[in-house]
């Protein structure tokens, strides 16, 4: 069996194959509801042979959102909407998380269709928020939570992971990448703050440990809990490669069963050397040092070079975001190709090349 088809157990929960499906934004909700499009979305990719799919970045709060048209789980109209998405998944043997975020100062952007990027508050926008008054690139100075607020947000997040186990998913995971809001705690680019959640290393992880207690006490054992991180800024006095192993550590300490390893976002100008695998050398300190389970993402685009990440021990499942939009069924190509029986959709037997 190639690597990349054994199956891996995260937490209490077996997945069929370390090939997961990486949460890509679809901004097409209204008022933080999924629509048809979802359903298409995500049932086309579970037709299509992952261990895991997770679903797009969700926001814990109104103003959690990355835009006006993007997927929300503060209430249980939402969460019931996405139950069937779930439910679809799981006929087709595919296990299914969803990404819980909130984008802090990245946030009250437009959709797809606007003209203009950030929204106005007649187009549903609002004041975003951040660790420090310090804005992303043009857009508008955010406010800085306090103390109170975060205590706030922690409960936030686990309430909707709350409404997550409700839906019947089978992993959360905490967006803390990207250069959205608990990432902007971690890095001193954009955490300038003085009190217990700001300067040095232990008190900027601070937002991030309480939010992965308190999401982990409440999904309880049975569920798998990963954490998306930046492994690096890519810029001189950033968060970096030694801070992400240590903060592994902590969140495995913590029941965090995987980290998702990504770089970048927090600048919009960083040198990033983008290339194939270019990320793979992260996830793989971070494994090997933090001792935790560890998933690499990033132009991983070929079912040979995805089994050597796996094979030669780089990381333990690898993120496949941009090809699985081109091709849904890439996991089922990928078997093919590396010579893996897998067991396809019943209505798309005809369509396996023998």
């Amino acid at each position: 069996m190639p690597s990349l088809f054994s199956p891996i157990t995260l937490g209490n929960i077996e997945y069929k194959n370390r090939v997961f499906v990486a949460p890509m934004c679809q901004y097409s909700a209204v008022n933080g509801v999924a629509q048809e499009w979802h359903h298409a979305h995500i049932g086309a990719m579970a037709t299509g042979g992952y261990g895991l799919i997770i679903m797009e970045a969700t926001g814990v709060v109104p103003e959690g959102r990355i835009s006006v048209d993007c997927l929300g789980i503060w209430n249980e109209e939402q969460a019931q909407a996405l139950k069937p998405i779930v439910e679809f998944a799981h006929t087709q043997g595919t296990k299914i998380g969803i990404q819980l975020a909130h984008a802090g100062r990245k946030g009250s952007t437009t959709g797809l269709n606007a003209y203009h990027p950030i929204a106005t508050v007649e187009e549903g926008g609002w004041q975003t928020v951040a660790p420090s008054p310090i804005g992303f690139h043009g857009m508008p100075t955010p406010r800085p939570l306090t103390i109170a607020e975060i205590g706030d947000l922690v409960k936030a997040w686990g309430e909707a992971a709350q409404r997550a186990v409700n839906a019947g998913f089978d992993a959360v995971e905490i967006h803390a990448a990207h250069g959205y809001l608990l990432h902007q705690f971690l890095s001193p680019l954009t955490n300038e703050r003085a009190d217990e959640y700001g300067g040095i290393f232990v008190n900027r992880i601070r937002f991030l440990c309480e939010v992965a207690t308190e999401v982990r006490k409440v999904i309880g054992i049975h569920k798998t809990l990963l954490v998306r991180i930046s492994a690096t800024d890519w810029v001189e006095g950033g968060w970096n490669i030694e801070e992400s192993i240590e903060l592994a550590r902590e969140l495995k300490n913590m029941g965090v069963d995987l980290i998702h390893v990504s770089t970048g976002g927090i600048v919009y100008d960083a040198k990033i050397p983008v290339a194939p695998n270019f990320q793979v050398n992260f996830a793989t300190r971070i494994r090997n040092e933090a001792m935790i389970p560890t998933c690499a993402v990033g132009l991983i685009t070929e079912s040979q070079q995805a089994n050597r990440i796996i094979e030669n021990e780089e990381a333990d499942a690898v993120a496949i975001g941009r090809e699985v939009l081109r091709n849904p069924r890439w996991a089922l190509a990928a078997a093919s190709e590396l010579g893996q029986e897998v067991q396809w959709p019943i209505q798309y037997v005809r369509a396996k090349k023998s």
